[in-house]
């Protein structure tokens, strides 16, 4: 089972995608929201470098962006 945490904004578009994207492969996900959590923002840019979202931790490997192909590979999507 794959652990995958998205830091997310409410107004980030590409947050919502990759949330649809991973609701329809059936990939359970934790979403914090780095507007609303300092501690969470603080996690984000320590993994990321950056204060850009959305920032996607899959098991440890750090994805910023709404990178459709590095998101399949990482959760062996076909």
């Amino acid at each position: 089972m794959n652990q995958v945490t998205i830091y997310t904004t409410p107004t980030c578009v590409y947050c919502r995608a990759a949330k649809d994207y991973f609701k329809e492969h059936g990939v359970s996900y934790e979403e914090k929201d780095v507007a609303e959590d300092e501690a969470a923002r603080d996690a984000m840019v320590e993994k990321s470098g950056q204060l850009g979202v959305p920032v996607i931790d899959i098991n440890g490997s750090i994805v910023i962006g709404f990178d459709k192909g590095k998101l399949a590979e990482l959760l062996q999507i076909k």
